[in-house]
């Protein structure tokens, strides 16, 4: 297949491109930019006049729900949901049911994401065995199997001496340790940020202390191990002034945040809204503002939806019993745009933190468009409304504080490696 994508406006990060130009691709790939190689006959032209035209989204965290969890959701749900919203590209973490700790589920869960040939899957093999925190997963076996990093999702290890031999292990065979940083006993029974808000409401509160004190002895154990560590969806201003700190020492270590993070804060739970009950939980506003400037700053590499389907059973309870998580995938974009016009920011900066800087992070030759490179595409009108309702949205999680919101962004197709998976349905 042939594609001419027509008169948009091409950003590509990765390649400092913020211009009118057209985008040619051949067998799965970009053939050319600008104008049309020699002898190129387009099978169809995408008119893309008036629309954003950019590379895939990644999205660094991203759960699927398979295996095990399709009561919640189903690898065909949330692959229409990614592309929906333009991601091409996911990682997924290793908490699904059974978890992601032996290479054989790793295998099916590549093959069944390949069948339905949407977005590339690139699944987080389990740090440890059943993310008990007690022995260590086989990393080469699972790294065959497909896994790009190593992960706890939500889990934390308790025992030192365990996470101290997982990063030696890492280390000796080059493996990225991904973990979010939450001390176990300090965040036990915590529902919600410690503060005025939980204590107006009589919630058990997580105290940033229970980040803080985790991210300290990451740091410390990476920097004893040489391991590669990846600090997941951070929540304070603390937490960052210690990876600042770390940097500022020679330390190569990655960070991200959660979109939802960069809009709420505990202010939002109002009267006990259980859909912003997340892990980490939205913490004050004074840690939502620094976390937006960091972002934009390049202190916190990229972002991620941190997309984490939820039946309605288990959202729809008091907020303290509810399940956290929230439905992203499809919010990715639009939430990436409305914090850039709000921080008065250049889309192509923006832009990268949900693709070029995403990849960098996962260690991909992917989120651009370069002579060459996977022709996945992602095209949008950043100034079209969308309106997040149950019927919407894609996601068989329809649990999200945007509910009933409208946001500008609309994607109107997606390419994933040179054939149109997604097109947005015509407007009446």
């Amino acid at each position: 297949m042939k594609i001419h994508i027509k008169g948009g406006r091409l950003i590509d990060p990765a390649q400092d491109i913020d211009a009118q130009t057209d985008v040619f691709i051949a067998a799965g790939k970009v053939v050319a930019l600008g104008a049309a190689p020699d002898g190129f006959h387009a099978n169809r032209v995408i008119d893309a006049a008036g629309h954003i035209v950019v590379p895939g989204l990644i999205d660094l965290c991203a759960r699927l729900r398979e295996p095990g969890l399709e009561y919640r959701a189903t690898l065909e749900s949330e692959m229409a949901a990614a592309v929906a919203g333009g991601v091409t590209s996911l990682a997924c973490p290793p908490d699904t049911d059974p978890v992601l700790d032996e290479p054989g589920l790793v295998e099916m869960l590549k093959h069944r994401a390949r069948m339905l040939n949407l977005a590339h899957v690139y699944p987080h093999g389990a740090l440890t065995v059943g993310l008990k925190g007690e022995r260590l997963t086989e990393m080469g076996e699972l790294t065959d199997a497909g896994c790009i990093a190593f992960s706890q999702a939500n889990e934390p290890v308790d025992d030192t001496q365990v996470l101290f031999r997982a990063m030696q292990y890492a280390a000796t065979f080059g493996y990225t340790v991904w973990l979010q940083p939450t001390d176990l006993h300090l965040a036990a029974g915590g529902v919600a940020h410690e503060g005025e808000i939980a204590a107006r409401l009589g919630l058990t509160g997580i105290p940033v202390l229970a980040e803080t004190l985790a991210i300290g002895r990451m740091l410390q154990l990476a920097r004893a191990t040489g391991c590669r560590l990846h600090l997941a969806r951070i929540s304070s201003r603390a937490g960052l002034m210690l990876i600042d700190q770390a940097r500022l020492d020679g330390m190569q270590v990655s960070c991200d945040v959660a979109i939802h993070a960069l809009h709420l804060c505990d202010v939002d739970i109002g009267y006990f809204d259980p859909q912003c009950r997340t892990v980490p939980p939205l913490r004050a506003q004074f840690d939502r503002e620094a976390l937006r400037a960091a972002l934009a700053d390049g202190r916190i590499d990229a972002l991620c939806s941190d997309h984490t389907p939820v039946d309605d059973d288990a959202k729809q309870v008091p907020f303290a019993e509810a399940e956290p998580g929230t439905t992203g995938l499809e919010l990715l974009l639009p939430l990436t745009l409305a914090w850039a016009r709000e921080m008065h920011l250049p889309l192509k900066l923006a832009l990268a933190r949900i693709t070029s800087d995403a990849a960098r992070v996962l260690g991909l030759n992917a989120g651009h468009l370069k002579v060459g490179g996977a022709a996945d595409v992602c095209i949008f009108d950043a100034d079209a409304p969308v309106r997040i309702s149950r019927e919407t949205l894609r996601s068989q999680g329809k649990n999200t504080p945007y509910l009933g919101r409208e946001l500008l962004g609309r994607v109107s197709a997606t390419l994933v490696s040179g054939q149109v998976v997604y097109e947005a349905p015509a407007r009446h």
